[in-house]
């Protein structure tokens, strides 16, 4: 099959393409600047730009599925707006195209709790890529596990340099996390399964978890202890992203809409996905173990189902 990765720069990109090529999919990939993407052996470079109409095309030619992996909160603010915009160009441009598929990763999160503005706006792209006229299939998950990943360094420098933590209540909302191999097993075998396409479907690791848990976990591999962490009802979401930018690495623009996801339930509820496509869940201890380089990462078992 003849595909093409947009975001292919990215954290889950670098990785899908490789594994693309792998499964023997002829693999284009849409980056910005050329010059700097080290494109994997037999993969065709395509540059343009979702926000740019006319710039990005001419890659979509002769393609039968594409990926739609653009997140554009690493840019700042107005993200939302921008990646509505890189949405509208895409969906356009790939259903005058003809693609057949288009698969997207999007964001766990009940409709009917009050999302936070970042999981609202991948609800959003995932609503304006389903107005195309293409089969879209839609992939949600909630933070990912592996070197690389904002939310999870995010988890790493916390757990790294605070013995001890004065955080939200929110601290103790429930998360399904997911191995970022476990991802890219979902996202390649979807291809895999013509039932999939024009579905939405939830993926998660085999563990539900509180965040704090999950800081717990990720502090005992990298420091050899826990940190004490202690909820409070008045700490706010946004005081706590503020307070991030000085403890951690990551910028406020960055942090800030993460943590305001904090307050929702990330959580598998609809596990029809697991009747289509067999996937060797990672557990959460082996996932971080990867992530921190302890052990090695592998390919995740998956077998059409």
């Amino acid at each position: 099959m003849h595909v093409l990765v947009t975001g292919a720069t990215g954290f889950v990109g670098g990785r899908l393409v490789p594994a693309l090529v792998e499964r023997g999919h002829d693999v284009r990939v849409l980056v910005r600047d050329p010059s700097r993407y080290d494109a994997p052996e037999g993969v065709e470079v395509a540059s343009g730009d979702l926000l740019e109409p006319g710039s990005f095309e001419a890659a979509l030619e002769g393609v039968d599925a594409a990926y739609y992996l653009v997140h554009s909160m690493q840019a700042g603010g107005g993200y939302a707006e921008r990646d509505r915009r890189a949405a509208h160009n895409f969906a356009a441009a790939a259903s005058e195209a003809g693609v057949e598929r288009v698969v997207y990763l999007g964001g766990l999160g009940d409709d009917r709790d009050e999302l936070s503005e970042h999981l609202e706006s991948r609800r959003e792209v995932e609503r304006i890529l389903a107005d195309g006229e293409y089969a879209l299939t839609t992939l949600r998950a909630a933070i990912i596990i592996g070197d690389g990943s904002t939310s999870f360094e995010l988890v790493r420098q916390l757990a790294k340099r605070l013995p001890v933590m004065v955080t939200p209540k929110w601290v103790r909302t429930p998360c399904q996390p997911i191995a970022i191999d476990d991802v890219i097993a979902y996202l390649v075998g979807v291809l895999d399964v013509p039932e999939t396409a024009g579905g939405t479907y939830e993926i998660g690791g085999p563990e539900v978890l509180a965040y704090e848990d999950i800081v717990r976990t990720v502090a005992e591999h990298v420091s050899g202890r826990a940190p004490y962490i202690v909820p409070v009802p008045v700490l706010t979401p946004r005081l706590s992203s503020y307070w991030l930018g000085f403890v951690t690495d990551v910028p406020t623009s960055v942090a800030h809409p993460l943590v305001l996801g904090l307050k929702n339930a990330v959580v598998v509820t609809d596990h029809r996905i697991d009747d289509l496509l067999d996937v060797e869940k990672t557990p959460f201890e082996t996932a971080v173990a990867r992530a921190l380089g302890e052990v090695p990462s592998e390919p995740t078992p998956v077998e059409v189902a």
